[in-house]
């Protein structure tokens, strides 16, 4: 099957000849186009793009949203699976991609995400291991009532989906999502029957050093994105937020991270304020 990799960019010069790199050096995929979609930025990340003869769209900031930039990149497409990135993601491996499209080629699930570990040794490092274990998974509508919220967890910061399926289900409906694109476009894909895959084998690492002030407005954008989307809500965000808090909570202490210990209160608690205030 034909791929197309899609990847929002903004300030990226630090990410962007190393990424593309590091996708052109795949192995056994059939990669049709890699195309930048780059907001307005203040650094050489157009002059890169320029000089290496990159495929690549500008647009200016307030056209920017997580879903519609991916959204409106998919409707040029003529491949037969999408790949989303992120910009700051750091692949290490050449069967990155393979593992990731592979069961969509297989039939085996319409999209799939990859497993994201983390090079900081700090509170992400826990969240990771949580969100994204070392064994793959199916998901369908049959796992609700077993995994609740997670059902729906997706990350486009490395995921696939065929575009057929994509479109079948009206993409992110045209909405403007600053947040949280991945699990709406997952709730559709669930509601609607397909299976997504969870590929603990297709790696990459996604590194965030988060101040409370950065997670407080994360989980505020999240609230909202809830409020807005009460019946993804109905799912239980309360007690998956309270599974992540403990399990943190364990491995820092399992681990002896005292100095996490210290940060930990202030980190959940930034967590909850903003989600609450964002539901508000």
């Amino acid at each position: 099957m034909k791929i197309d990799i899609i990847c929002p960019i903004y300030n990226g010069e630090n990410y962007l000849l190393k990424l593309n790199n590091s996708i052109v050096n795949q192995n056994n995929v059939n990669i049709n186009d890699i195309y930048y979609i780059l907001t307005e930025s203040k650094d050489n990340s157009e002059k890169i793009l320029k000089d290496n003869k990159l495929h690549y769209k500008k647009i200016k900031k307030e056209e920017f949203s997580h879903s519609l930039v991916r959204e409106n990149a998919a409707k040029e497409s003529k491949a037969d699976i999408i790949v989303f990135i992120s910009q700051d993601i750091v692949i290490e491996n050449s069967d990155w991609l393979e593992k990731l499209t592979k069961p969509i080629e297989l039939g085996e699930a319409d999209a799939c995400y990859s497993r994201q570990l983390t090079k900081f040794n700090n509170i992400e490092k826990y969240t990771r291991e949580s969100n994204y274990p070392n064994k793959s998974m199916i998901k369908s509508k049959d796992d609700i009532k077993k995994l609740g919220l997670k059902t729906f967890f997706f990350s486009d910061a490395s995921s696939a989906i065929k575009r057929e399926t994509f479109f079948n289900i009206n993409a992110y409906d045209g909405k403007k999502l600053p947040i949280n694109e991945d699990m709406y476009i997952a709730f559709k894909l669930i509601e609607n029957g397909y299976k997504i895959k969870y590929c603990a084998d297709s790696v990459v690492y996604h590194s965030h050093n988060f101040t409370l002030k950065e997670i407080y407005e994360r989980y505020k954008l999240t609230g909202q994105f809830f409020k807005e989307n009460s019946y993804i809500d109905r799912f239980g965000t309360t007690g998956s937020g309270a599974s992540m808090a403990k399990y943190i909570l364990k491995r820092i202490i399992k681990e002896k991270r005292f100095g996490l210990l210290l940060r930990y209160p202030f980190d959940m608690a930034a967590r909850l304020i903003g989600m609450k205030v964002g539901k508000s």
